[in-house]
């Protein structure tokens, strides 16, 4: 079911989302969060698509924020606020809210969500491009517990990070440590298996890469050893070494979803580690709502740069 308002307000907002879930048959809503969504209408149907995707495991009320840019002078003097509501099988397995802000509304979004979280459950930002420089101190993710980021959007994602470094609260996160989850995994599963000490590690990936910094960054935090950044070229990260006195282990990942671990004295083997859709690594976020230490920890450190070419 699906309901446009056009020159609304949050409260009409509301009343409408009230009446849709009526004529729906008064369901009970069992939406577990609330997901801000904030974005350009560049990006809105791919962001919403993707949170809604993630919603099938964590049922919850998407509120896409989309800030239209004024085209004229006439445009640029009207503050209005438009929505689309979409309930049902329109919606998937929540709901979703699309507020388009117009004029001067843009930058005062805050008293439009506030009135249509929902009650008493957590909330999360997402900002698939564009994000904040502070996402704490933003007026949206001040109201939320977790704030994502995506610093592989951004013209310097490296350069961002360390901006990040910098204002970081409880609660953020990044997309870009999200995609190394299955890296981390295998990484750490290695050493498991092959006990031995490291006395220096490389990550190869397409320059600029965000995901191969923080690997970087979490390396040297976790093993206490220097850390190369080698150029490769790519597709994202391409290989991992980490160098022990009974030779390299190391994870090889040229292209596709298939890896090849490297074990000194065993097999080798295929191991599975495909790139991941934005509404995967979304689902996988909204599965935590604590703080990642981790990833702070990791976020903190400057691991040594060094130019080379695989």
């Amino acid at each position: 079911m699906r309901t446009e308002l056009n020159d609304t307000t949050s409260s009409q907002v509301g009343r409408a989302l009230l009446a849709a879930r009526r004529a729906l048959g008064g369901r009970t809503t069992g939406l577990v969060l609330t997901l801000i969504v904030v974005t350009d209408e560049e990006n809105a149907y791919d962001a919403v698509r993707a949170a809604s995707e993630a919603s099938r495991e964590h049922p919850c009320r998407i509120l896409a924020v989309v800030r239209r840019t004024a085209r004229g002078p006439h445009t640029l003097r009207r503050t209005r606020l438009d929505a689309e509501l979409r309930v049902g099988s329109d919606a998937g397995t929540g709901e979703i809210v699309l507020l388009r802000l117009h004029g001067d509304l843009t930058a005062h979004a805050g008293p439009v969500v506030l009135p249509l979280l929902v009650p008493d459950a957590p909330v999360v930002a997402w900002w698939p491009v564009d994000a904040p420089a502070d996402p704490a101190r933003d007026e949206l993710g001040a109201l939320a517990q977790r704030r994502i980021t995506d610093a592989q959007t951004d013209a310097d994602p490296v350069g961002v990070l360390d901006a990040r470094a910098l204002t970081y609260a409880p609660g953020d996160t990044d997309l870009a440590w999200t995609r190394l989850t299955p890296w981390r995994a295998l990484l750490a599963a290695a050493l498991d298996q092959r006990p031995l000490p490291v006395s220096r590690a490389a990550v190869e990936s397409e320059a600029d890469n965000p995901s191969a910094e923080l690997l970087a960054r979490w390396l040297e935090d976790r093993l206490g050893v220097p850390v190369e950044r080698v150029t490769s070229e790519g597709p994202v990260i391409t290989r991992v070494r980490l160098a022990t006195p009974e030779g390299d282990i190391r994870v090889d990942r040229p292209q596709g979803s298939l890896a090849t671990l490297v074990l000194p004295g065993r097999l080798d083997r295929k191991v599975a580690l495909k790139i991941r859709t934005d509404a995967e690594l979304i689902a996988e976020e909204l599965r935590r709502l604590d703080a990642d230490e981790v990833y702070a920890s990791a976020l903190r450190r400057r691991p040594a740069q060094v130019a080379l070419s695989a």
